[in-house]
């Protein structure tokens, strides 16, 4: 059944670049003559006014490289015209975009897929936006040696408790802690998943195939990360669908906005976060910008909302204000509701 699931992901994502790049396909070096070769109509100007085909096409292998950065970036212009309204007017961008302003500016669509990409390159290549500074080595150690004092305390607080008579259930449940800080300390010392003693009545959530899939998870931390962060690039598109009913909660009582202009909005407003997140691991790499990293993720995202929405919207700074609060607490709730998206594919994948 996952793996149906996964497939899908990966068909609406394809289907996704598919439909964002294939538009602009057929663009061209060539004159094709007097009539569409795709269809077969008489051309009138550039292009054929029946399937919308090109009048010139390319049969050069540099025209085709044309086509690939020109389909996914818009690099003639239109990623130049779109980048810096997304990033100080968004407003402006969305409002102009939902009411008609289309050829002009590079679709939502398509600049999602181009930032979400870019988002995961960068996090592959230089790292997440805020590291630990650390090495997975010295996080382990310094793990380790906090698990040991905790575990010593624990062992101590229980003779204590033993020596003094105090009762069965105080007793027990210090035994649990101490039972709890060991299995900790095996798994931090590298001890096999299936050296760890699990009860079933731990992991009981109802569902037995559930309950399987939660223990095999949890005794392999590693696999199940690695799912998530494949599965978050697979998925990235269902934040748009899953954001957008809290959008139009916002404005449920403004008959005017229509579905469609908050999806732009969110998908927009969902370019701009991933494009952040590549400035701010850049920024991670950059020692004089490092401390900016903190002020940035403070103040980008409420700011940048308010701005979209009093823009798109056309709305009073009251009214934005308000609505930035609501909004950042639904992005919050969006991204449990993502994230547990997930979990559950990478516990039953």
């Amino acid at each position: 059944m996952t793996g149906g699931i996964e497939a899908v992901g990966d068909v609406v994502t394809g289907g996704l670049i598919a439909r964002a790049v294939e538009p602009q396909a057929g663009k061209s070096e060539t004159e094709t003559g007097g009539n569409c070769l795709n269809c077969g109509m008489a051309l009138i100007g550039n292009h054929c006014h029946n399937c919308g085909q090109s009048a010139r096409v390319h049969r050069t292998l540099m025209a085709f490289w044309h086509d690939f950065t020109h389909s996914i970036l818009h690099f003639e212009g239109k990623i130049w015209r779109t980048l810096p309204l997304l990033f100080f007017k968004p407003g402006q961008l969305t409002r102009r975009y939902v009411h008609g302003e289309r050829a002009r500016f590079v679709s939502p669509l398509a600049l999602f897929l181009f930032s979400i990409f870019l988002m995961f390159g960068t996090f592959n290549w230089v790292g997440m936006p805020f590291p630990s500074g650390q090495s997975n080595h010295d996080t382990i150690a310094m793990g380790q040696t906090q698990l040991k004092g905790e575990l010593a305390k624990a062992k101590d607080r229980e003779a204590k408790l033993e020596k003094s008579g105090a009762s069965k259930s105080q007793i027990e449940a210090v035994h649990k802690d101490v039972e709890g800080l060991e299995i900790g300390l095996k798994v931090a010392n590298g001890i096999e998943a299936n050296d760890l003693s699990l009860n079933d009545a731990d992991f009981d959530i109802g569902i037995p195939s559930l309950n399987t899939a939660f223990k095999r998870a949890i005794k392999n931390p590693a696999l199940l990360g690695y799912k998530m962060q494949s599965n978050a690039y697979k998925f990235s598109w269902a934040l748009i669908p899953i954001s957008v009913p809290f959008v139009c909660l916002l404005f449920i009582f403004r008959r005017q906005f229509r579905p469609y202009d908050h999806a732009i909005f969110v998908t927009y407003s969902l370019c701009f976060m991933s494009l952040l997140l590549v400035v701010l691991s850049l920024f991670a790499r950059i020692g004089p910008l490092q401390g900016f990293r903190g002020l940035i993720i403070a103040l980008g995202p409420p700011v940048h909302m308010f701005i979209q929405l009093r823009g798109a919207y056309q709305i009073s700074i009251f009214s934005a204000a308000w609505r930035t609060v609501a909004l950042l607490l639904m992005a919050f709730v969006v991204l449990i509701v993502f994230g547990v998206l997930l979990v559950m594919l990478g516990v039953t994948g």
